[in-house]
């Protein structure tokens, strides 16, 4: 395979000169292709991927039944948009989401282009059904950058600096984690207060949470609370959303995260790896909920793209064909006894959670305030693995590809531990 010949210097003196400074980056790196779990930069060097795209790349890199499928599509029908003439792939897509959503109520779909644009059509679709204005989201949750979306993530840097002012009727709820100190009982009576003292829940039109937090740490939501949050809304008549673009696609050891937790969700929002790594969202949804906004309240230019409802054809087809869902389970079992063992030796290791293959390991603070999540992360790509971080920057989060075979694995989790050792053995050395 050949390399391209610019360097990374040269590259990334291009992007300071013409990309903003907003736009941050985990790594310096340049990516110029990738099959399955492995990724090459531009000069050649070789990585195991355990980020995936942030959780996009279930299938991983350019699956060949999703390369073919786009490939195919695009000598075909390119863009038309649906909301002028309407095409079969979007249709099909539609059918697939409203078979794999869990819970027996009939569902539609509505395709979108991202995560952002899900969340923002499915509070709508809420407010037209309930004719009420107020959301309840929860503290560290993520739902996108676009103006509700920011609006009701929980979590101020480095998504909301300065962007405000944000809308309105939307409040605040803590997220349930037993680590930090909310409980399934006292995160449920923080939701009654909040209904006593801010909002009344006849005027709350949706509440969205994240099965697992994702952005927020890779905290999974006891099955309880979520099982409570179901027969609070159907208390109150509150669209209950839960915000599955990231836990979505078998990542959890599920198609969808909240099958753990024997619920239906009122709507659902998806995307991430949904389409094997191009741009497609949905809000999928029992249908009597769907059908509340009227003909164009409804749409996007490019929502729903033909090559894009190809490649999640195809994407789909896989995950169901390869059983990912127990491939996941497998895979988190196997990296989360890997972590339990390295937390076992190093009590710069607060902590190892997840649900399936979604898995956080959380380092405490350095004596010097410094962050050992980011040392480790700067440690494994020197080593040829790339690894992201989460929470507020202490969280080293796992979105391995689901395709990676044993062999990538062990080999990822042999550098991880070669990290840990040489991270944390330098610093009890520097103290002795």
């Amino acid at each position: 395979m050949q390399v391209m010949s610019e360097t990374t210097e040269a590259l990334r003196a291009r992007r300071a000169a013409s990309v903003p400074r907003g736009v941050g980056q985990a790594h310096p790196l340049f990516i110029d292709r990738g099959h399955g779990a492995i990724v090459h930069d531009v000069e050649g060097r070789e990585y195991i991927d355990f980020v995936g795209g942030i959780g996009v790349l279930n299938v991983g890199h350019t699956h060949p039944a999703v390369a073919n499928a786009i490939a195919e599509q695009a000598q075909r029908l390119t863009h038309f948009c649906f909301q002028v003439a309407m095409y079969e792939p979007y249709v099909a897509v539609a059918e697939a989401l409203n078979r794999l959503a869990p819970g027996p109520t009939p569902k539609k779909t509505l395709l979108l282009s991202t995560g952002a644009e899900a969340t923002e059509n499915a509070v709508k679709i809420a407010r037209e059904y309930t004719r009420r204005q107020a959301v309840v989201a929860f503290h560290q949750g993520y739902h996108g950058r676009t103006l509700l979306a920011l609006t009701m993530t929980g979590k101020n840097a480095p998504y909301k600096q300065h962007f405000g002012p944000f809308c309105t009727e939307v409040y605040h709820a803590p997220y349930p984690s037993e680590r930090h100190g909310w409980s399934t009982e006292r995160a449920l009576d923080a939701l009654d207060t909040l209904f006593a003292a801010e909002v009344s829940p006849d005027n709350v039109a949706a509440i969205i949470i994240e099965p697992v937090l994702g952005e927020g740490g890779f905290l999974p939501a006891p099955f309880a609370f979520l099982q409570a949050l179901r027969k609070l809304a159907d208390r109150h008549g509150i669209v209950l959303i839960c915000d599955e673009i990231q836990t979505g696609f078998a990542r959890t050891g599920a198609m969808f995260a909240i099958e753990h937790a024997g619920i239906e969700a009122d709507l659902l929002t998806v995307a991430k790896s949904i389409a094997g790594g191009l741009p497609l969202a949905a809000v999928i949804g029992k249908a009597e909920i769907m059908d509340a906004p009227g003909p164009g309240g409804l749409g996007g230019t490019f929502a729903g793209n033909p090559v894009a409802c190809a490649a999640a054809l195809a994407a789909l087809r896989v995950i169901e064909e390869e059983n990912l869902p127990a491939r996941a389970k497998e895979l988190g079992a196997k990296i989360r006894t890997a972590f339990a063992t390295e937390f076992k030796r190093w009590p710069q290791i607060a902590d190892v959670r997840g649900l399936g293959a979604m898995i956080g390991i959380e380092f405490v603070r350095a004596p010097d305030g410094s962050s050992y999540a980011e040392r480790i992360v700067d440690e494994a790509r020197k080593r040829g693995l790339l690894l992201l971080l989460a929470g507020n920057g202490d969280v080293v989060r796992v979105l391995v590809p689901l395709v990676a075979p044993n062999a990538v694995i062990d080999e990822a989790l042999s550098i991880f531990a070669e990290c840990c050792s040489a991270v944390f053995s330098h610093e009890v050395k520097q103290n002795s």
